[in-house]
């Protein structure tokens, strides 16, 4: 009898794992992040202000994000710990979205976790690196969570304007697909002015 009861609970356990896992999305694994670059020498303050989002990829988009995605923006303000303030502002059933965080800075210029981390306790890691940027015109930043144990990842090609040139774009994409992303993962949101055009 105790045999039997537990080769039933032990097959239950099989079967609560493996729909577990059905569950859980198949996503690309993350790369390591000795594989994502670093900007050299990063200027914290030319960094700071705000940023449209132009471009974004990451192994949680797919096809279907890609026609309702709307532009947004991200703005960065320095304070004196050197840390930021960080707000994106977008559009969400006709009215204008506020989503504020820190960024707070590692040992490595230019790289950076999410401030008060506590307050979101499924978040186990957040990391945020500046992989490249000329400060005035374009950024890519990579950015990867650990959420209930899933690893997300995501890399954004931010512009001072709401167009930036051609092969700002290639370059972008290249380097998504370096890190194992698709076209199926990368979206280039549609501008808008409501909401990311008003003054804050």
């Amino acid at each position: 009898m105790a045999v039997g009861l537990l080769w039933l609970g032990l097959t239950l356990l099989g079967a609560l794992q493996t729909q577990a896992q059905d569950s859980a999305p198949n996503l690309i694994p993350a790369p390591p992040l000795s594989r994502v670059p670093l900007q050299p020498n990063f200027q914290d303050d030319q960094f700071q202000g705000k940023w449209y989002v132009v471009g974004l990829a990451g192994n949680a988009l797919s096809e279907k994000d890609r026609s309702e995605f709307k532009m947004y923006t991200t703005s960065y303000e320095l304070k004196e710990d050197h840390s930021y303030n960080v707000t994106s502002t977008l559009l969400r059933d006709q009215g204008c979205s506020y989503f504020v965080r820190t960024f707070v800075p590692t040992s490595q210029p230019g790289q950076f976790s999410l401030g008060n981390i506590k307050a979101y306790p499924e978040v186990q890691s957040y990391t945020v690196r500046v992989v490249a940027t000329n400060y005035n015109q374009f950024a890519m930043v990579f950015f990867k969570k650990t959420f209930k144990n899933q690893d997300y990842f995501k890399v954004t090609l931010y512009g001072r304007t709401k167009e930036l040139p051609a092969q700002q774009k290639k370059d972008f994409i290249q380097f998504v697909k370096s890190l194992g992303l698709t076209d199926h993962n990368t979206l280039f949101p549609v501008p808008i002015d409501k909401c990311i055009d008003d003054e804050e």
